[in-house]
C-alpha cells in the first residue's frame, strides 16, 4: 500500500540529534504508528541502531513492567552504545509520564521517540512530568497540502502554489473530496465508498471504545455519542452550554467535562470569542471545530455526501480553520472568532496583542468584492490594517479606510 507523505516528518526527523524525547501525540489512527516506522527505516538506512517497542503487543508489554526490565532490553540491544528507541501506546503504560521521566534522567545513550493517543494520561500527566525533557509534535490528519500531493503523485511536490493557480478546476475537485470525506489516512488511501464508510465507523468506534470508555472511563457513553453529533451539527456557532446540556439529560458540569475530554483527545478544537468591550461583546461562550471533517460529516449521518445537504458552507468554515490554525502555528498568534450581543459576527480573528486580522469565509466562487455589514462593523471598530475574505476563486484587492481587504482564495492558505 502506498504511504502519504507527512509534512511532520521532516521535523522530527530534524529532533533526531537532540537529547529531548520526540513525542509524537495525535488522534487514534491518524499515522502515528506508520509515521514512526518511516523514521526507524530512516535510521536503519543510516546504519543507526533502532528497536521498535508497541505497548499494545503483549510481547513487549513485559519490558514495561519496571524502568530495569525496559534498560535490560536496550542494553541487549544496544549495549552502552548509541540506540533509538521508539515506544508506541505509552498511554497504555499507567503512570507514563513518572515511567519516562525516570529513564530519561538516567542519562542514558539512548534517543527516546514516544507517541500515543489523545489521553488524559499523555496530555496532562506526561506533559508535566517531562517538561523541559521533550518536545511535543502533534500529528494531525492528513492536510488539504498532503492530500493533494498523494493525489498526484508527488509530481507537484515542490511546485504545489503553481498547481493551485494553474489547474483551478481540479483543485476544486480535490476540495469537494476532501471536504466530504476528510484526513484519516485509512480513508484517503482508500478508493471505494463502501469502504471509506467502513473504516470511518471503525475509526469512531475505536476512538469511543479505547479512548472514551477504557482509558477515561465515560460512564454516559450514550450521552457522549449525542454530544459529538450535536457539536457537529454546530459547527461554528456559540455553543450554548444549558440547551445542550438539557438535549443529552446531562448536568452542565458533566457537559463542560465532556467537551474538555473531546477535545484533549483531538475530536474537536474549541475557539474562544476575541473582545476588548464586555459590555457589546461575546467573551465566553466558546465555537466548536472537528479537527477531522470526515469524523464530524460521520456523525451527521453525511459522510460522502455533504453536497446538497445545505451544510457544505460550514464544513467549508471548518477547512479554513483548521487552515488558518496550522497557518500560524509557532507564531504567537491566536485564533477567535467576534460576535456582539446584537449578533453582529466575524468568522474568525487571528490576534496578537492589540494587532488582529479579521477572516470572513465565504463558500462561493465570487466574481466581484463583497462585504458583509459584520465585517464592515469590525473593520470600522479596530481599524486592522488587512482583512481577509476567503472564497473558492475570487483574488482581488480593495479599500475600506486604512484597510485593505484581501479576497483570496482557499488555496492561498496552503501556499508554502
Amino acid at each position: 500500500m502506498n504511504k502519504i507523505k507527512r509534512k511532520l516528518f521532516e521535523e522530527i526527523k530534524d529532533h533526531l540529534k537532540s537529547k529531548e524525547m520526540s513525542l509524537i501525540v495525535g488522534p487514534r489512527q491518524v499515522g502515528k504508528t506508520t509515521l514512526m516506522q518511516s523514521l526507524k527505516e530512516y535510521l536503519s538506512a543510516q546504519e543507526k541502531k533502532t528497536v521498535f517497542l508497541n505497548l499494545d503487543y503483549e510481547a513487549d508489554k513485559k519490558y514495561f513492567v519496571s524502568q530495569d526490565n525496559l534498560i535490560k532490553k536496550l542494553k541487549l540491544e544496544f549495549g552502552e552504545k548509541r540506540g533509538f528507541v521508539f515506544i508506541d501506546e505509552i498511554q497504555r503504560k499507567e503512570n507514563a509520564g513518572l515511567f519516562l521521566k525516570g529513564l530519561y534522567d538516567l542519562n542514558l545513550p539512548y534517543k527516546f521517540i514516544v507517541s500515543g493517543s489523545g489521553s488524559l494520561e499523555l496530555k496532562e500527566k506526561i506533559h508535566e512530568s517531562l517538561a523541559g525533557r521533550k518536545r511535543l509534535f502533534e500529528l494531525n490528519p492528513v492536510s488539504f497540502g498532503e492530500f493533494i500531493n498523494f493525489k498526484t503523485d508527488y509530481k507537484y511536490d515542490s511546485k504545489l502554489s503553481e498547481f493551485y493557480v494553474l489547474e483551478k478546476n481540479k483543485t476544486l475537485d480535490f476540495l469537494g473530496e476532501y471536504l466530504n470525506f476528510g484526513g484519516y489516512p485509512r480513508v484517503v488511501l482508500e478508493d471505494r465508498l463502501e469502504e471509506k464508510s467502513k473504516i470511518i465507523d471503525e475509526i469512531f468506534r475505536s476512538y469511543i471504545e479505547k479512548d472514551i470508555a477504557y482509558l477515561l472511563k465515560v460512564e454516559r457513553i450514550d450521552a457522549f455519542n449525542l454530544l459529538i453529533k450535536i457539536l457537529a451539527s454546530q459547527t461554528g456557532k456559540i455553543i450554548n452550554y444549558s440547551s445542550i446540556a438539557k438535549q443529552i439529560s446531562i448536568s452542565v458540569p458533566t457537559l463542560k467535562n465532556y467537551l474538555w475530554y473531546a477535545e484533549k483527545t483531538f475530536i474537536v478544537k474549541t475557539i474562544t470569542p476575541y473582545f476588548t468591550n464586555p459590555l457589546k461583546e461575546i467573551t465566553k461562550s466558546p465555537s466548536i471545530y472537528f479537527y477531522d471533517l470526515g469524523l464530524r460529516n460521520f456523525s451527521l449521518g453525511l459522510f460522502g455526501n455533504v453536497h446538497g445537504s445545505g451544510e457544505l458552507g460550514f464544513v467549508f468554515q471548518n477547512f479554513i480553520g483548521n487552515a488558518l490554525r496550522e497557518k500560524i502555528k509557532w507564531s504567537g498568534k491566536n485564533l477567535h472568532f467576534w460576535r456582539t450581543l446584537d449578533k453582529t459576527e466575524v468568522d474568525f480573528v487571528v490576534s496578537k496583542g492589540r494587532e488582529t486580522l479579521p477572516v470572513e469565509v465565504k463558500y462561493s466562487s465570487l466574481t466581484e468584492p463583497e462585504i458583509k455589514r459584520s465585517l464592515r462593523s469590525f473593520i470600522q471598530k479596530y481599524n486592522p490594517p488587512e482583512a481577509w475574505v476567503i472564497n473558492l476563486t475570487l483574488s482581488k484587492e480593495i479599500k475600506i479606510g486604512k484597510t485593505i481587504v484581501k479576497f483570496l482564495p482557499f488555496y492561498f492558505l496552503f501556499k508554502e
